[in-house]
């Protein structure tokens, strides 16, 4: 039987339609945080996801889609980011990049001490999150939104004249998650924020972690900041992808288990990969954000790509 051109070609663009609803789209929004500075992560598998500005960046977003993958989940991942920026410059220099197509969810953050000029100020995160939210809903009515608050930094608790200077070392992630909840209830469009900060306040507290750079690192424990004790090292960027990958998607982060092929090919170890997400986890299920016991997940999607693992 002889079917007509056009329905043939019909039947084709159907089916690539339904793949590509198949995927849910994720970008990611933000500054250094995000890709990685300072850290083997920046560069990490960059060809897994999409940078839309072209400068061959893997980060967070390669590990959470790493992660995905992992889980067995259909994710296309994207990220727009530039160093040192608040929200407000990519609302006034990147709206054309972000907005050429609708996105299921979105991953974002402003300046790492809520405003670069006055520190611990949320009014501009509060104003920025709720125009960015804003313009993402007019790509999509439905999109989820979620807002990252940071890490305590070791430079303005131990050495820098700041509003943190001598308080103990997970006070400035409680600071900074208090303005991201703020944030978050000004925009509708944010569904959940990231509790990063606190998750790393929990592996200091656990043990796993060195809460003190600057008076060196003790043994068998991990430094989640990189050189300049701003930035995260890999394991801080590592746990950041942990509590975002269980925000966005519901699933414990433990269920990706001690042989998690991107914590191995960035050279960490099983205890220090079960301590990162036991982290993760408690600080999720502190907020009713994942189920409370490991889920049994598929073995990852490419295991070719991990063999250091097993």
């Amino acid at each position: 039987m002889k079917f007509p051109t056009s329905l043939i070609i019909s039947l084709i663009l159907a089916c690539a339609s339904t793949a590509a609803a198949a995927e849910t789209s994720a970008l990611f929004i933000g500054n250094s945080f995000t890709y990685g500075y300072g850290s083997a992560a920046k560069f990490y598998r960059a060809d897994s996801v999409t940078d839309l500005n072209n400068e061959g960046i893997g980060g967070v977003p390669a590990l959470f889609k790493s992660f995905t993958d992992q889980a067995g989940l259909d994710y296309d991942v994207y990220l727009e980011t530039r160093g040192g920026s608040g929200l407000d410059f990519h609302i006034e220099n990147k709206l054309g990049v972000i907005g050429r197509r609708p996105w299921d969810q979105v991953v974002m953050h402003g300046y790492s001490t809520l405003d670069g000029d006055n520190p611990g100020n949320p009014s501009v995160l509060i104003d920025t999150a709720a125009r960015m939210s804003g313009f993402l809903e007019t790509l999509n009515p439905e999109v989820e939104v979620f807002l990252t608050a940071t890490w305590s930094r070791a430079d303005r608790v131990y050495m820098s004249d700041s509003p943190w200077r001598d308080k103990p070392i997970g006070q400035m992630a409680l600071d900074v998650r208090a303005g991201y909840d703020q944030a978050a209830a000004g925009a509708p469009a944010v569904k959940a924020v990231n509790g990063v900060g606190e998750a790393w306040t929990r592996a200091m507290e656990s043990g796993i972690a060195d809460p003190n750079p600057y008076d060196g690192i003790d043994a068998d424990k991990i430094d989640l900041w990189t050189f300049d004790h701003y930035h995260a090292s890999s394991f801080g960027y590592y746990l950041e992808a942990l509590v975002v990958f269980g925000n966005l998607t519901g699933l414990d982060p433990r269920s990706l288990g001690e042989n998690e092929c991107s914590a191995f090919e960035l050279g960490m170890s099983r205890v220090q990969i079960k301590g990162l997400q036991q982290a993760a986890y408690d600080q999720l299920a502190s907020e009713g954000k994942v189920m409370p016991a490991p889920l049994i997940l598929p073995k990852p999607v490419a295991p070719e790509r991990c063999v250091a693992a097993h």
